[in-house]
């Protein structure tokens, strides 16, 4: 009863303090996307650029810029993971093997913070702060900034130009993320977080003789990366370690982080729109999932039985922290794969069936609920559009969405969107099912061990993050099949998402008539909350069949 109790306050204190979010974080958001002025700082940074502040750019330029800079950074961390060694505070780590470099480049850059290496002992401090954690600012800054210029195609007229890549990029990670990531280390570091430059410390053990506990800069490093719904952890336990996640408090409090500038993003593109209405029909679909989520894998939990694992009196506790339980563990598990973070404070591995393929499931809905910071945006906002064209085609409404039509050029690079990722997802779960090799590195046979492969491209195509622990995929071949999905799964999307805001903005609006779809109203949100369903639904569940649902008939 008490857990119960302690369950249903603590998602009311999320609930709320999300909520109480919303408005301003979203109305600061849209002014720094849209304020005509630079800061003194930033002037330097251009200027030190060679970039013009004031120079708008067509979609093909500004996807040119998203491209370079994402390489230059895959190239740039993966140099500093193959150099470690030889850098300071290395604390003796040796080189990264080369392919497990390039999984790690393109994780961290992509948003994803896959990890294919404990992070205590393959890292040295150096490379997490300058490497990583500066990676988490950068990656959380480009989704944020290819949003905006999608929202901008809503709103512009009869031009191709969506703005300013270098602009949003230099802003969103100056005026947002750097002082909230600030502020919230410290409130961490105040909690109990840990925080500091020692190296590996030899203590002695209840038990006698002696253990290696290794500090670092973890707190600076866990508020962004949850902040900017990056994933990965300091430590190989994750969000589990005491030191990266010591309490209750805590846990609630990076939750919050992964949780709020997703779910505050639909009141940015209801201001920048014009029309705040449309943020709330956004938004309910977001929180009508997220909801559903977090009631589906705790009732799981609460009340199934694994097949792998025995049944405590009070639900399924392997692989949770005691000081955690069923209620938060849930609730962080479902929250962390709905916003392509990836950081965990349980083992995914030993969740029921039900619970384990929900967090499947998550990941599959394309994480828009409410997604990774601006990727979740765009995903939702694509399947609005398509939401409006398929109630066109069935109720013979003008397929129009904020003013501008849905022509067949439209739709194509939505498909395309739509498409990319599954794609992905089952085509490399296809090809290492396949090969007897990489069905050697599942620890588990039958649906679980299928169910294992299945959650790891999902993660990487879907660029979460998070595993299932049961899959050995530090191996060559892991490393750079997950390593490719990781890309394909971050920049082919942008690409059509880009191209789609560059097609909008060059239309002249249409004006509202009486055969417009409203899509502010509890209609549209049923119709998009049923499209984002039937589209995932149709899409993976033969894959979905083999893997956790077979397991939970077994």
């Amino acid at each position: 009863m008490n857990d119960t109790l302690g369950g249903w306050l603590e998602i009311l204190a999320l609930v709320v303090v999300v909520a109480l979010s919303f408005r301003p974080l979203g109305d600061y958001l849209a002014h720094v996307l849209t304020s005509p002025r630079h800061w003194r700082v930033e002037r330097l940074v251009y200027r030190a650029g060679g970039m013009d502040p004031d120079a708008d750019q067509r979609w093909t330029g500004y996807l040119r810029a998203v491209l370079a800079f994402s390489l230059i950074s895959v190239l740039f961390l993966y140099g500093f993971l193959r150099l470690q060694n030889h850098l300071l505070l290395a604390l003796g780590t040796p080189r990264m093997k080369a392919s497990q470099a390039f999984d790690t480049a393109a994780s961290f850059v992509t948003n994803t913070n896959w990890q294919s290496y404990a992070g205590e002992s393959a890292l040295g401090y150096f490379v997490q702060m300058t490497g990583l954690a500066v990676q988490n600012f950068l990656s959380a800054a480009v989704g944020i900034a290819v949003v905006a210029a999608l929202i901008r195609g809503f709103t512009r007229t009869r031009t191709e130009r969506v703005g300013n890549f270098w602009v949003d990029l230099t802003r969103v990670v100056l005026r947002v993320l750097l002082p909230m990531a600030f502020v919230f280390a410290i409130v961490l570091v105040a909690a109990g977080v840990v925080q500091n430059l020692h190296g590996v410390q030899d203590v002695p053990a209840l038990a006698g003789g002696h253990q290696s506990i290794t500090g670092g800069p973890v707190a600076s490093q866990e508020a962004i990366k949850e902040l900017g719904t990056n994933g990965g952890g300091f430590y190989n336990a994750n969000s589990a370690h005491p030191f990266e996640n010591p309490t209750a408090f805590t846990n609630l409090i990076e939750i919050y982080l992964l949780l709020v500038i997703s779910f505050s993003l639909p009141r940015t593109f209801g201001v920048m729109a014009g029309d705040r209405r449309q943020s709330y029909a956004i938004v309910a679909v977001m929180v009508l999932i997220w909801a559903a989520s977090v009631a589906l894998i705790t009732a799981n939990e609460l009340h199934s039985v694994s097949s792998t694992a025995g049944h405590d009196a009070g639900g399924m506790m392997e692989g949770k922290e005691q000081r955690f339980g069923i209620w938060a563990s849930a609730l962080f598990a479902a929250s962390t794969t709905l916003t392509s973070t990836g950081a965990v404070n349980s083992a995914h591995d030993s969740y029921t069936p039900g619970g384990g393929g929900m967090t499947i499931f998550n990941m599959m809905l394309g994480e828009i609920a409410p997604g990774g910071t601006g990727s979740g945006l765009y995903g939702i906002l694509v399947l609005a559009v398509v939401t409006v064209f398929v109630a066109g085609l069935m109720v013979g409404r003008t397929p129009e969405y904020l003013g501008k039509k849905l022509r067949s050029r439209e739709m194509k690079f939505a498909s395309l969107y739509i498409l990319t990722t599954p794609a992905v997802v089952l085509i490399g779960t296809g090809i290492a099912m396949a090969l007897p090799g990489e069905r050697a590195a599942m620890l588990n046979t039958g649906p679980h061990g299928f169910s294992e492969v299945l959650y790891a491209f999902t993660s990487a195509a879907n660029n979460n993050g998070s595993a299932f622990a049961g899959l050995s995929v530090n191996t060559t071949w892991y490393n750079t099949v997950l390593g490719l999905a990781m890309l394909l799964g971050r920049f082919l999307p942008m690409i059509f998402v880009l191209a789609l805001a560059g097609s909008l903005a060059a239309q002249q609006p249409v004006p509202v008539t009486a055969g417009t779809l409203p899509t502010h109203r509890p209609q549209f949100v049923g119709l998009l909350t049923a499209v984002v369903l039937i589209v995932v639904g149709l899409t993976y569940f033969p894959a979905l069949a083999l893997g956790p649902l077979a397991e939970g008939l077994h």
